[in-house]
């Protein structure tokens, strides 16, 4: 049960954010969605903490598998969203939502996935790694080149803006791991808890304060943001198949490419000015990623990874 914790948490709190907007909207006279950029800041610290130079050395040992991964992540779930989004003929604001989450890189939860599904864990921890530090110049071009004809897109404030979010929280707790390595076990142990915690009220402010413009589109925005995270992994695992990776790796790149970062899109959408539109698509992309995600990781962790090398000999026969 300990592995659905994170999932269960996210569920409940995009399901009390529907039905009790009003706490998750306001507290007195302070609107919670200002809060969305500090918790993303504080998650992406906690990510910065458990990383290390160790975490970059799969671009050296494997740079194959990296590169490929990289490549599905920002080119598969981008294309999907922005033809999702022309194909649902959603309002502009709520299409660029879906091309957004497309065009984020993965987040942490791929990384537990991937640990659950027996896939390869550290190419996980390398590509989720490397996509965040290339998201502030990858996620504002995939953004004005695809969601460019909904809404206006700033590239140069979005990059900025991803660069606070992300890159300097992330620096700065490298800075702390490095520094305090021998005295940061206890960040190791309860920051994992402190992201979940974030994450799930990231969610349910999101889910409150686009809980009409849900309510209206509600179910065919369910079933895009579904389809995306689908074919992410189906489109990411063959991908990966066919150009030839072993079974762990390819089970890594269709998590890796499945399940993205809704936080960051989410902060994001703030700084856009249209939390409420272009933030609704990652708040149910949230918690529907994680349910699908669990099933899969849970259901290729039952099934053993065999991989067939085969002697020169029998290459012979077989040809």
């Amino acid at each position: 049960m300990r592995s659905y914790l994170y999932t269960l948490s996210i569920i409940a709190a995009a399901t009390l954010a529907m039905i009790f907007p009003e706490p998750f909207t306001r507290l007195g006279d302070f609107e919670l969605k200002t809060l969305i950029v500090p918790l993303l800041q504080i998650i992406m610290f906690g990510m910065g903490t458990t990383m290390g130079l160790k975490d970059f050395e799969g671009v050296v040992k494997s740079p194959r598998s990296v590169g490929i991964g990289l490549l599905c992540q920002f080119t598969i779930m981008p294309l999907i969203g922005y033809i999702l989004a022309s194909s649902f003929a959603f309002p502009p604001e709520i299409a660029a939502g879906v091309i957004l989450v497309g065009s984020s890189p993965s987040g942490l939860a791929s990384n537990v996935m991937s640990y659950i599904a027996k896939a390869n864990v550290a190419l996980s921890l390398t590509i989720t790694a490397v996509a965040t530090l290339l998201a502030p110049v990858l996620t504002p071009l995939l953004m004005k080149m695809l969601a460019g004809t909904f809404v206006q897109v700033d590239f140069m404030k979005m990059m900025v803006d991803i660069i606070k979010m992300i890159i300097l929280p992330i620096g700065l707790g490298l800075l702390v791991n490095y520094i305090f390595r021998k005295q940061s076990v206890w960040l190791n142990r309860y920051m994992p808890l402190v992201s979940m915690v974030g994450i799930a009220l990231i969610i349910s402010i999101i889910t409150a304060a686009g809980r009409d413009s849900l309510l209206t589109i509600g179910v065919a925005l369910v079933a895009c943001t579904l389809i995306h995270n689908l074919l992410g992994y189906v489109l990411g695992y063959l991908s990966a198949r066919l150009l030839g990776l072993p079974e762990q790796d390819c089970r890594t790149i269709s998590l890796e490419v499945g399940l993205q970062n809704g936080g960051l899109a989410s902060g994001i959408a703030l700084q856009m000015g249209k939390v409420a539109t272009v933030g609704l698509a990652p708040a149910l992309f949230g918690p529907i990623m994680n349910i699908t995600g669990s099933v899969l990781a849970s259901w290729w962790s039952k099934k053993e990874v065999i991989e067939v090398i085969m002697t020169k000999e029998e290459a012979k026969q077989m040809s």
